[in-house]
């Protein structure tokens, strides 16, 4: 779908959105026994992970990117707008979601808050959040958006961001001590996600292709990835679960390399759904294969 079809589509949902939310507004319901949970409406799964570890029980939290699904290719449905316009806070990281712009021009209801995480925090990358301090401030500025929203329970969101904070700083040790001392510091990627993260810990990054992972390399740009590989011995190239492994498989078929995962976790599979895994353990996860690829002392 293109822009204006998906500005035409949006503005009729919406429309639809409204006349849901003026329904349940006026429509008589039993009084609560308790305050309502705040609705949080996320683009993707790192803003959903982060919103739902801050607010914890006292909100519900949606993902809009469904399961196994590429945020930089998604588009929402009719649900999504009608969620959206009945949340009470909107998540975008800024950048990776086509239609984010177009949601903050378009929504109806002036009282849903929208925040861009990731703004400010970078260039056109979008990819803050597989840096650990860079992810540090996304988090602190969900935490933010959600406490003033909710005041009352100020203390709750503070103590879990606290937490969460901690987190990021144990991985970010991790980080420096498993990737101080390798053999090599290149690693070739599927697309370019990590480049924050790479500089973070002095790794340098080829990307097969760009910024998003629908963008088609050139021909030339696979002859000169190949060609590095094999000029710097590169033993793995990395994949990712939520796009097809084609293109890296092609390059290691070329080079003689291996294939390994490195998730930008742009989302999660029902798999690892299902596996209970979450940011941190795929985060640990992407460490070990890249101190294996990078033959790192652990």
């Amino acid at each position: 779908m293109n822009r204006n079809s998906l500005l035409i589509t949006a503005a009729l949902i919406l429309v639809l959105g409204i006349g849901i939310y003026a329904m349940s507004r006026t429509a008589k319901t039993p009084a609560p026994h308790s305050p309502a949970k705040l609705q949080i409406v996320a683009s993707f799964y790192p803003m959903a992970f982060f919103a739902q570890q801050i607010a914890g029980d006292k909100a519900d939290v949606i993902n809009i990117t469904p399961a196994g699904a590429e945020p930089h290719e998604y588009e929402p449905s009719t649900q999504d707008i009608v969620k959206m316009e009945q949340a009470n806070l909107i998540i975008l990281n800024g950048n990776v979601e086509p239609w984010g712009d177009s949601i903050q021009a378009n929504l109806q209801n002036n009282s849903v808050h929208i925040i861009t995480a990731g703004e400010g925090l970078g260039s056109a990358d979008p990819h803050v959040w597989l840096d650990p301090i860079l992810a540090k401030q996304e988090v602190q500025k969900i935490s933010d958006a959600i406490t003033a929203i909710d005041p009352s329970d100020s203390s709750f969101y503070a103590a879990n961001t606290v937490a969460l904070l901690q987190k990021f700083d144990q991985l970010d040790t991790a980080y420096k001590n498993g990737l101080a001392i390798c053999s090599s510091r290149d690693i070739v990627t599927s697309h370019a996600a990590f480049g924050y993260l790479a500089e973070r810990y002095g790794l340098n990054q080829l990307a097969i292709a760009g910024l998003s992972p629908d963008e088609e390399p050139a021909t030339k740009a696979l002859i000169d990835t190949a060609k590095f590989v094999q000029g710097h011995n590169v033993k793995y190239i990395f994949f990712e679960s939520l796009v097809s492994p084609k293109l890296s498989q092609t390059i290691a078929n070329e080079t003689g390399a291996q294939t390994l995962e490195l998730n930008p976790l742009e989302g999660l599979t029902q798999t690892e759904i299902g596996q209970g895994q979450d940011y941190f353990s795929v985060m640990y996860n992407n460490l070990y294969n890249l101190q294996l690829a990078l033959s790192c002392t652990k």
